[in-house]
C-alpha cells in the first residue's frame, strides 16, 4: 500500500522554527512515522512497518511503541553531534516484550521508570510483570472482573508529574464489548486518584 502525506506548506518551517520532529502511529497502515525537516523547511518521513502499532511514548532518546502482541523499545544509536541520512536520530529496535493479545491502546513511563499501559481488552491500567503478560495495577470501579473482553474500550493515559492520573473510555459498560452501543456519545473521562469518573 502506497502512503500519501499531505501537510501545511509552512510545517517544515515550524518544526524548525520549534526544533522538533513528530512521531506517530497509524494502525491501520501498520505504520510508524517519523516526520522531521530540512533547515530550508522541506518535510522529510522515514517509516516502518509493524504489527497494528498503536501507543507511542517518547523519552530522551528512547521510543516506546505497542504492538498487536509487543511493547517495542526502540533505542536511539547517535550520540551528540551525529547524524545518519541527514538526521540527528536514528531509532532501532533494541528489545521486545510479549504481552500476547491484550490491545494496548495507550502507553508511558511513570516516575520510578515504570513502563505503565492501558490494557484495554482486560479493562485496566496494567505494567510488564517478567514471567506474565501483565500485572494490572488499577481498574474502573464499574469494571467486576478482569477478562479478556474490552469491556469499557479503556483507550487513553494521561500522566501529572509523571504519574498515571486520568484514564478515557468509550462507556461505563461491564459487559463484553458493551462500549459499541456508546460510540457516538458514550465517551468518558476516569480519575484514578479519587476512582471517579469526571
Amino acid at each position: 500500500m502506497d502512503l500519501k502525506v499531505k501537510c501545511s506548506p509552512t510545517l517544515g518551517h515550524w518544526l524548525q522554527q520549534e526544533k522538533i520532529s513528530l512521531a506517530f502511529t497509524t494502525y491501520q497502515t501498520n505504520r510508524l512515522i517519523l516526520l522531521g525537516s530540512y533547515e530550508d523547511g522541506r518535510i522529510t518521513l522515514q517509516e516502518r512497518l509493524f504489527d497494528k502499532p498503536m501507543g507511542l511514548y517518547a523519552d530522551t532518546n528512547t521510543l516506546y511503541m505497542s504492538t498487536r502482541y509487543q511493547i517495542w523499545t526502540l533505542e536511539n544509536r547517535l550520540g551528540q553531534g551525529e547524524s545518519f541520512q541527514d538526521g540527528d536520530r536514528l531509532y532501532v529496535p533494541s528489545s521486545a516484550y510479549t504481552t500476547g493479545n491484550v490491545n494496548v491502546h495507550d502507553l508511558a513511563l511513570d516516575g520510578e521508570g515504570n513502563l505503565v499501559f492501558v490494557n484495554t481488552d482486560f479493562s485496566c491500567l496494567a505494567r510488564l510483570e517478567t514471567g506474565y503478560s501483565f500485572k494490572p495495577l488499577w481498574q474502573p470501579p464499574f469494571i467486576s472482573k478482569l477478562v479478556a473482553e474490552d469491556r469499557c474500550h479503556l483507550n487513553g493515559l494521561a500522566l501529572v508529574g509523571r504519574q498515571p492520573v486520568y484514564l478515557s473510555a468509550c462507556s461505563a459498560t461491564d459487559e463484553g464489548a458493551g462500549w459499541r452501543e456508546y460510540r457516538q456519545d458514550g465517551g468518558i473521562l476516569l480519575h484514578l486518584p479519587s476512582n471517579e469518573i469526571i
